[in-house]
């Protein structure tokens, strides 16, 4: 191929590029890459350099090949042709010693990481931890504050700069909770309770369910709020004033099946609601309409 013709296609084919990606995302910020959080910020950091260390692979893989095609062209008569040759020591030692290297750094990176960024260790900080605790439910997130005494459902609000603790529970489908700027993507699952640290700057984040888990999926997303201590502690203020209560009523209605809920507040609680959904025991999987088992749902 003559020279010009190769910059031609190289041009085309970073055009293709350009556009697949422009078409795929759009205006849109790509979240996970733009941590506002500890956490956050280090889980990026692990993905970037694990794809530069599986490129350090992959590249000279890539050179190699090409280099190989063209050495050994048809039209190249002065590579070497050697048809009776059976192997090479040095080769084969390359073949099996480069990535068993690149699978050794990978597996201390995995590691230390693993360790680090452990979703039950407990966040470094002079601030006092807030615990909210979380309940997925079809299709919304209910989130209750047990030292306040307050609760809110597809809205989530906390102090700036301190750490967060979450519990986290279902009385629903298994669903997923992940704040992509701020870290940390965990399961929410019936009859059971996990636990998850994060700590934000001041700003507005967007929540989601990432796991599949029926027709409300698409909506079942949450808005988050990492505000000063003073605007969280008037925040609090404001719901404990407003004229609904969670008792067990009100959680039997809002524990209903329900799409694109709008964000809602409970001025109370009732005590131990939270474990008492938590000793529910899950609901065995059922079919639902096209045939498709639901885990979880009545």
């Amino acid at each position: 191929m003559k020279p010009s013709l190769r910059i031609a296609l190289g041009c085309v084919i970073a055009l293709c590029g350009a556009l697949a990606v422009r078409l795929l995302i759009g205006d849109s910020i790509v979240a996970l890459f733009m941590p506002h959080g500890a956490i956050a910020s280090q889980e990026r950091d692990v993905i970037i350099t694990t794809v530069l260390i599986m490129l350090a692979a992959a590249i000279p893989a890539f050179v190699v090949v090409f280099a190989l095609a063209w050495k050994y062209r048809a039209g190249n008569a002065k590579a070497a042709y050697e048809p009776d040759m059976t192997g090479s020591k040095g080769s084969e030692l390359a073949m099996w010693l480069l990535p068993a290297a690149i699978v050794a750094v990978m597996w201390v990176v995995t590691w230390n990481s693993t360790h680090a960024l452990d979703p039950f260790g407990k966040i470094a900080s002079a601030e006092k931890p807030l615990t909210i605790q979380v309940v997925a439910l079809p299709w919304k997130w209910l989130f209750i504050y047990p030292e306040q005494g307050i609760a809110s459902v597809n809205e989530v609000e906390f102090p700036a700069n301190a750490p967060v603790h979450f519990v986290l529970s279902a009385d629903a489908p298994v669903s997923s909770f992940w704040i992509p700027q701020l870290g940390s993507q965990i399961y929410a699952m019936a009859a059971m309770k996990t636990q998850l640290n994060l700590i934000a700057e001041p700003g507005d984040y967007a929540g989601k369910n990432m796991e599949i888990n029926g027709d409300g999926y698409a909506g079942m997303n949450f808005a988050v709020h990492a505000v000063p201590r003073e605007d969280f502690a008037a925040w609090v203020r404001g719901v404990q004033v407003t004229p609904r209560a969670l008792d067990d009523a009100a959680y039997a209605d809002l524990a209903a099946p329900s799409k694109d809920v709008p964000p809602a507040f409970y001025s109370s609680v009732r005590p131990g609601l939270f474990e008492a959904i938590v000793a529910k025991p899950a609901a065995p999987p059922s079919i639902d309409a096209k045939g498709s088992r639901m885990p979880g749902m009545q």
